[in-house]
């Protein structure tokens, strides 16, 4: 893949990680902290957050096609790098109570489930796109035959 459409794909993919960070700090601090109140300087968490996830992404960057192999390999690299990047947040900030063990694993949980969602979402992007392109394709070999 072209670096320039990695990047596209990876702006795309810290938006979506954004929004879906935001609801996830959402929905697991209002069942383990939800008298908890914040200032507008924690509102910009969730976009550090997916800032600090999109440094593993790199892992998967390649200038040539990947076999499938290969790309699950790095999917996987990728998932435990990010795993490893949250639980080092939770485990330094003072904010979250890692010494319930419920926290640590609603953490990796929501990593895991944040993960899967934003992978799912941009393959269905790219499955749109790759139907559009044969629909286009075989408009043009209609044309020119």
């Amino acid at each position: 893949m072209e670096l320039k459409r990695f990047l596209v794909r990876n702006l795309i993919l810290f938006f979506m990680l954004s929004t879906l960070i935001t609801a996830a700090v959402a929905l697991t601090g209002s069942a383990f902290d939800g008298d908890a109140r914040f200032s507008y300087r924690e509102m910009l968490t969730p976009i550090k957050y997916a800032a600090l996830c999109m440094l593993p992404t790199f892992v998967a960057y390649s200038k040539r096609e990947l076999s499938l192999q290969a790309l699950l390999l790095r999917k996987a690299l990728m998932l435990l790098l990010i795993e490893a990047v949250m639980l080092f947040i939770a485990f330094t900030s003072t904010a979250i109570d890692t010494q319930r063990i419920e926290v640590v694993l609603t953490i990796a949980g929501s990593v895991l489930v944040i993960f899967v969602l934003a992978n799912l979402f941009l393959w269905l992007k790219d499955s749109a796109e790759a139907k559009k392109m044969n629909r286009d394709l075989a408009k043009f070999q209609q044309i020119h035959t």
